[in-house]
């Protein structure tokens, strides 16, 4: 059985273990969406126009982003009041953007790179979780960080996706500006469309630093987001079941 594929939209199946069917990518006019991507714009996953540009850029586009960034950067250390031209703030501005690129790496992550060939036929028809997987992002109306732990489970339906890419696209989605209830809707949406499992179940814990350290300023808060589909959603027995699980 050979696994889907992202297309932007959604997995769709493919022929051929590494060929996309193209022909089976529906356009974004029949898929409703407005998207701005072409349909063979396949894997990104809720991506921007930026985004591809980002992803198909060339070294010199990549060193001229970062050269613009770090201009902008010099002008913000003067907006506050510094010297950009002392000797501890000298290369500041080029190491954030570079740091900012690192941190923002999921916009150059496609899904289907992300998961790759690790969907496979199994028989089990069992629970499965990953839990305790730490993840750090950044709040888009702040751009200061956020960090917690997220836990992921599935009920296979003849297919099973290999334990480290759970991990994985919580890395892919976290690693873009976010907030916390996208983030958690979208690993859960993407495990669901990859194998279409029973039902997908994901919770977050986060501490976000834009509470902690300015606003309300309450250090120690934790904020918790879950997304529920299928049986995990339908049947109050199952989603018990892993509530407990994850709390153990």
């Amino acid at each position: 059985m050979t696994p889907p594929i992202h297309d932007g939209y959604g997995f769709r199946p493919f022929s051929g273990a590494s060929t996309p069917r193209k022909d089976l990518l529906p356009s974004a006019l029949e898929q409703g969406s407005r998207s701005p991507l072409p349909p063979n714009d396949y894997g990104l996953g809720w991506p921007a126009k930026s985004t591809v540009l980002r992803l198909n850029a060339t070294a010199a586009e990549k060193q001229a982003r970062e050269e613009k960034m770090a201009a902008a950067v010099r002008t913000i250390l003067e907006c506050i009041g510094e010297d950009p031209d002392r000797e501890g703030l000298l290369r500041t501005p080029i190491r954030y953007a570079q740091a900012l690129m690192y941190l923002t790496k999921g916009y150059e992550e496609r899904l289907i790179d992300v998961i790759n060939d690790a969907v496979f036929a199994e028989d089990h028809e069992e629970m499965v979780i990953v839990r305790d997987i730490d993840i750090a992002s950044l709040c888009e109306h702040h751009l200061v960080p956020f960090t917690g732990k997220i836990a992921i489970a599935y009920i296979p339906n003849k297919l099973v996706l290999g334990i480290s890419k759970l991990a994985r696209i919580a890395e892919t989605f976290s690693r873009r500006l976010q907030v916390q209830e996208r983030l958690t809707k979208q690993i859960a949406i993407a495990v669901q469309e990859a194998i279409k499992p029973r039902g997908v179940a994901v919770v977050m814990e986060a501490t976000h630093l834009c509470m902690t350290m300015r606003g309300v300023q309450k250090p120690g808060a934790m904020t918790v987001t879950s997304c529920m589909l299928g049986c995990f959603r339908t049947q109050q027995k199952t989603r018990e079941e892993f509530l407990t699980l994850i709390k153990r």
